[in-house]
């Protein structure tokens, strides 16, 4: 409701966020029964990512009624700015956790394997034939032999396409600033178009990781890390591609102007994010 002033609009209590949540638990369930062979599994994923775009759709929807409706003010726009900025810190600490778990298994537990310290005991007795090679599947080769994919081929491409929709996105926020709608709506566009290329070649390089390199999640430690890192920052990737098309779709509409469209600006920081996130990636997990 609208204070009794006029000065602070204070949105309905909503159930977006509790939907929001119920959505993301029920993919990583439904997921991990999926690899552990549960056939209902990936029926159950299909349902919880409709249930995901469901509730972006709602949100989205409600956020915008209220903001064409002239109910926010620049209270309500520092409210959103220090919300999206501790969402991405949380995003941070999220990828922090899974880069920890790259640099701890390559540059911690593999010296450990090869006897490194009070673990020779160990690597003379149970796997004396192990060498120092990354990436690796473990001493007992889990999962078969496999091969990596070249950093050279769709990664470099796909570090490309990323950072080349990072200046796209900055050039749409110039022609905003400026009041130029058709600059404003053709960075966006290319913005948009190059973030679903960048998931379609991610989706290729997956089948062909799967299909003629034998590299899968079931290919010990490092097939876990690669596809959970690259999963969740293609997963990342997909969601801000959609934001970014809503956000094309409200410039259509007229919805911003040079002094008032956060919704363009957070969702531009939020790109930015994935694209520094995805540089981290092709230099630790395919490059180096």
């Amino acid at each position: 409701m609208a204070h009794a002033h006029g000065e602070y609009y204070q949105p309905q209590p909503s159930y977006w966020p509790i939907i929001g949540s119920i959505a993301l638990f029920s993919m990583a369930a439904s997921f991990t029964a999926y690899l552990n062979g549960v056939e209902i599994g990936k029926y159950l994923l299909i349902a919880a990512i409709g249930l995901l775009f469901f509730m972006m759709f709602g949100w989205f929807r409600a956020v915008i009624s209220e903001s064409e409706a002239g109910l926010y003010n620049e209270q309500v726009d520092r409210s959103f700015r220090w919300g999206m900025i501790w969402f991405i810190i949380s995003e941070i600490f999220f990828f922090g956790a899974f880069f920890g778990a790259l640099y701890y298994t390559r540059d911690l537990t593999l010296p450990w394997l090869l006897g490194e310290g009070a673990k020779g005991v160990a690597h003379t007795f149970l796997w004396p034939e192990f060498t120092d090679v990354w990436p690796t599947n473990g001493p007992q080769s889990v999962g078969g032999e496999f091969e990596t994919m070249a950093a050279w081929g769709i990664p470099a491409l796909n570090t490309l396409i990323l950072l080349t929709s990072g200046v796209t996105v900055t050039w749409a926020h110039w022609g905003l600033k400026k009041d130029n709608r058709r600059q404003l709506i053709i960075g966006l566009f290319l913005t948009v178009a190059l973030g679903f290329t960048f998931v379609g070649l991610q989706l290729y390089e997956y089948g062909h990781a799967m299909d003629e390199l034998n590299l899968r999640f079931s290919s010990g430690i490092y097939g876990s890390l690669f596809y959970m890192l690259t999963g969740f920052h293609g997963f990342h990737v997909t969601v801000g591609s959609i934001m970014l098309l809503v956000v094309l779709l409200r410039s259509l509409a007229g919805h911003f102007t040079p002094k008032h469209h956060f919704a363009f600006e957070g969702v531009a920081w939020y790109w930015h994010f994935v694209d520094v996130v995805w540089l981290g990636l092709f230099i630790f997990v395919y490059w180096l």
